[in-house]
């Protein structure tokens, strides 16, 4: 078994920008803390996303919180991506190979099949209750399930750096 990186992270890792990235005294560091606070912003709407799910803050309506929160969720997403992408190109060949990174990367995928089995199954019937209605059950499994995912991203983001 070979130990090498597929040519395209090679070269990706290999353009302007990633040695640029490199390099530079400031734009590793900058995308780094930059991950740390959109991730600061991403689970923080999350979070509230999720715990209203599960059954927390039993007094607000449903809908208008996810519909309030889910934006600040994208724009917090956006910035880990971008991010992210930043601190990945200037080491690809040796990233793409780490066990932890790719387990990371399936991780954010289960993660994104949740909120599309959210909105596809759950949403609808979730928008519309009225406070202190219960929510269904499978609401509820895709909140514990969303935020235990997204915490184990998190994680494995940190654990990337010990394998």
């Amino acid at each position: 078994m070979s130990n090498a990186a597929p040519a395209i992270f090679v070269a990706l890792e290999g353009t302007a920008l990633a040695a640029t990235i490199r390099q530079s005294p400031y734009a590793y560091m900058a995308a780094n803390v930059a991950h740390i606070l959109s991730l600061m912003i991403f689970f923080g709407a999350v979070a509230v996303m999720d715990l209203r799910l599960v059954g927390f803050f039993q007094s607000t309506w449903p809908g208008s919180l996810l519909r309030r929160t889910r934006l600040i969720a994208i724009l917090g997403f956006i910035g880990l991506v971008l991010s992210g992408s930043m601190l990945f190109m200037a080491e690809a060949s040796h990233v793409i190979l780490n066990q932890v990174f790719q387990i990371k990367l399936l991780l954010i995928a289960l993660a994104l099949a949740n909120i599309a089995w959210f909105e596809k199954s759950v949403a609808p019937r979730v928008r519309d209750l009225q406070p202190h209605t219960p929510l269904p059950v499978r609401a509820r499994l895709i909140g514990m399930t969303s935020i235990v995912i997204w915490l184990t991203v998190a994680a494995c983001g940190r654990l990337i750096a010990y394998f």
